[in-house]
């Protein structure tokens, strides 16, 4: 036995003092996606009973924050502990893509493994490389179809009882990782936007026996602040709640077993999304709206936390410090490239399940979503002012393939080009064309509408948020520290050497 395995089970037995006690296990459950639609944040147009359960049952979090806004990094920053810059993920994993983590990489499921805890993972992976991101049990787009392991919430049931009747002595870390509510418009248009007809029991639509669909009208949304307020739009989120509305169900699902073995009661549960909802403002933005995500943490040791609402800061970084902690497993301190040590700088959620926490500072760093979108973009939001650093600021902002089909945008251009009313907050000129520093108080403008960055009484506000990024990025050993104005030579004084190139 492994000596941090006979550690767990001596913290164990010390928790019930001497006796056996059940081992301490953690589920992981990850939208696609994902974004605010669902009781649980005030959503009332949503039908979402058992996230809605779920929140009753933990802890939720108003200000929590992926690191980055896209599918490949974000799941690299949340099974790694490292924002996108230091784990190497820069953009998505799959097809031309092809980006990766650095093989020096340690992630959760290593460390998990290391330590003598069973992972596994139902649903979409989405990052390599694979000897970088081993789990004991494995059913994703790797073996399987992902839209069987990931939307398909009759087979995830299924897989997840496989996983639980085939669970030893070894407490166990078990991450289901739905594909729901993605789009799929761009790859599988016969399933509608968002897949929101993939097994609906209809014509070539197949079968999911647990699934009964919840069929949304247009006029019943709500529409969120950054997206446009159009039929066209309306529709689109109408087929997105049709979507959400099964993983819902497939959450209900996965509890359900959990329950049914006898691990709901020593199981860490964690809802949260890779990064915002796919509209217009949303996934590959820095903005608040591309970053706010929901945060659920229940916890069966805590329940004097339970329906409670925390205005605490979280981000996704501070996932693996969170589940190592409920572990009771060091944090790793190691070397990927030279002699530099790579330290986790996320923190342990642990504390908010006692009390509330002073948190008020989250950090994001993106670089790329698809090959081709090349616009690196680093922010910070500190209390209620939020400042991102556009250092691609003189091209364009680019569009994924998903978004460029889906019909909200769709109907953006169209209005654009007719020079119709677009009924949103911003025209796509200024959408695509951003100056290099934006700041925004998001108490006072939750639309991020107006830019404080360029206004005299907000100097010491931008201030000090451009000095808290800077050490960030240095502390997290970012590639892109000097740029734009700049290039980084680690052996020359100072390390930032200047370009000239009238930036």
């Amino acid at each position: 036995m492994r000596p941090w395995a006979l550690l767990l089970l001596l913290l164990g037995a010390l928790r019930s003092g001497g006796a056996a006690a059940p081992a301490r296990n953690v589920l992981l459950l990850l939208a696609d996606d994902g974004g605010f639609e669902s009781g649980a944040y005030n959503n009332s147009a949503i039908h979402t009973p058992n996230l809605d359960a779920l929140a009753r049952r933990g802890l939720v979090f108003q200000n929590a924050f992926t690191s980055v806004s896209s599918c490949s990094p974000s799941r690299a920053s949340i099974l790694t502990g490292l924002p996108q810059h230091q784990n190497g993920m820069y953009g998505l994993h799959q097809d031309v893509h092809h980006f990766n983590s650095f093989d020096g990489v340690r992630s959760l499921p290593q460390l998990l493994s290391h330590a003598g805890v069973r992972t596994g993972i139902i649903g979409k992976k989405h990052v390599g490389p694979g000897a970088v991101y081993p789990f004991d049990f494995a059913y994703t787009e790797e073996n399987s179809s992902v839209l069987q392991v990931g939307r398909n919430i009759t087979r995830i049931k299924e897989l997840v009882r496989r996983f639980l009747q085939s669970q030893d002595e070894r407490p166990f870390f078990l991450y289901v990782a739905f594909h729901d509510p993605h789009r799929c418009g761009h790859s599988q248009p016969q399933y509608g936007p968002f897949c929101e007809k993939f097994g609906n029991g209809q014509s070539g639509m197949g079968w999911i026996p647990d699934w009964k669909p919840q069929i949304y009208h247009p006029e019943q949304v709500q529409v969120p602040p950054f997206v446009p307020d159009t039929p066209a739009a309306r529709e689109d989120l109408a087929a997105q709640y049709t979507t959400i509305g099964r993983m819902d169900q497939g959450i209900g699902l996965v509890l359900q077993e959990l329950r049914r073995a006898g691990f709901l009661n020593s199981t860490l549960v964690i809802y949260s999304s890779d990064n915002a909802i796919p509209f217009p403002g949303g996934r590959t933005n820095l903005y608040r709206s591309g970053t706010a995500q929901p945060l659920l943490l229940s916890s069966p040791e805590h329940p004097q936390r339970w329906g409670q609402v925390s205005p605490a800061f979280a981000s996704l970084l501070d996932l693996t410090p969170t589940i190592l902690d409920w572990f009771s497993i060091p944090y790793p301190a190691y070397s990927i490239f030279g002699k530099r040590r790579v330290q986790l700088t996320g923190k342990s959620l642990l504390p908010a399940l006692e009390s509330e926490q002073p948190w008020a500072t989250a950090f994001m760093s993106q670089s790329q979503h698809e090959v081709t979108m090349y616009y690196p973009m680093r922010a910070v939001q500190h209390r209620q002012f939020r400042l991102v650093h556009n250092l691609n600021y003189k091209m364009p902002f680019p569009i994924d393939q998903d978004l460029y089909v889906s019909p909200t945008f769709r109907d953006l251009l169209r209005r654009t080009r007719a020079g119709q009313p677009t009924h949103w907050n911003r025209s796509l000129q200024q959408y695509y064309y951003r100056p290099r520093w934006e700041l925004f108080d998001c108490s006072q403008d939750p639309a991020e509408s107006r830019n404080l960055a360029p206004e005299p009484r907000y100097a010491g506000v931008l201030q000090l948020l451009r000095a808290q990024l800077l050490g960030w990025q240095w502390d997290t050993g970012d590639p892109w520290v000097c740029a734009p104005d700049a290039v980084l030579e680690e052996k020359l004084s100072p390390q930032c050497q200047p370009l000239h190139n009238e930036l």
